[in-house]
């Protein structure tokens, strides 16, 4: 392989490339560029053992507090002390120190978050690429041990399952409403803690891209979650200005309704240990 391997994603998709590198057990650095999103991916032997990307990578301390690794104080004043160094210092290297959590508990989270960067990269079909040889990540850098292949074939397996919420939601921009069963008939809906989390971010006023900001979960999870709720009926799309100018009596309506699920699932949580385990069951009330 030349050392000055580059060319249009167009050209050569993202797991040709990597299986390039991998076949050639190459070491060094890919960029990626894709408008004004450049990531870095770097490999020691055809294995990738790195990769950043600002725009693409989940936020450490995110996915550490989603893990119940981190409380969201402990977040707060690591971030805070990561400001006051002129993000000088690593949020994991101050999350240590504090001890706050452990190396493990690092390398862990960190492979997960490089893992989510990758899978992301993978339906990329635009964007240029250069391969840099014989150019590692700083040694500050928490290094992995991944296999392309497996990469590759779990990226894809995503990939379709995006393809799908594509086709279900196209529109990230739209704006969705919970919906309200006909008259005379209410809805058993049978769902999981993560499925009602993210129910409960339909408002008739978020977008989806505004819900998955909002959410406790990872983007993708996110998505598969609404498309889900939408393919089920339980969600609709919802014209902003219509919901804004319904009357204090409508939203009043759908604020009590909303109340009243939640109340169902604290209920069931509170004497349910293993709610995030199992299924919550919920009645949808009928529309008047």
């Amino acid at each position: 392989m030349d050392l000055d391997l580059q060319g249009s994603i167009e050209k050569f998709t993202l797991p040709e490339i990597f299986q390039l590198i991998a076949a050639g057990r190459k070491s060094g650095t890919l960029g990626i560029q894709k408008d004004e999103s450049i990531v870095m991916i770097y490999f020691r032997n055809g294995d990738i053992i790195y990769g950043y990307g600002p725009r693409q990578t989940y936020h450490l301390g995110q996915l550490l507090k989603e893990r119940g690794l981190l409380s969201a104080q402990q977040l707060d004043e690591s971030v805070m002390a990561q400001a006051r160094t002129d993000n000088s210092l690593r949020l994991g290297e101050i999350l240590i120190k504090k001890r706050f959590i452990d190396r493990a508990d690092l390398e862990k989270v960190v492979r997960e978050q490089i893992e989510q960067l990758l899978y992301s990269l993978l339906a990329w079909q635009s964007g240029s690429f250069k391969f840099y040889e014989d150019q590692f990540p700083t040694e500050e850098e928490i290094t992995v041990n991944l296999s392309v292949e497996n990469v590759i074939l779990e990226g894809l397996r995503r990939h379709d399952e995006m393809s799908m919420v594509r086709e279900v939601l196209p529109d990230f921009e739209r704006v969705y409403t919970i919906s309200a069963s006909q008259k005379g008939r209410a809805r058993a809906v049978t769902m999981e803690a993560a499925e009602w989390n993210v129910m409960a971010l339909v408002d008739g006023f978020r977008t989806v891209n505004e819900i998955c900001d909002n959410s406790s979960m990872p983007r993708e999870e996110t998505l598969k979650v609404l498309a889900k709720l939408k393919l089920a009926g339980i969600i609709t799309p919802a014209e902003r200005k219509q919901v804004a100018e319904a009357s204090s009596g409508e939203l009043e309506e759908m604020v009590q309704r909303l109340a009243g699920l939640f109340e169902d699932y604290l209920k069931e949580k509170t004497t349910a240990p293993t709610a995030n385990r199992r299924v919550t069951e919920t009645v949808l009330g009928e529309q008047q």
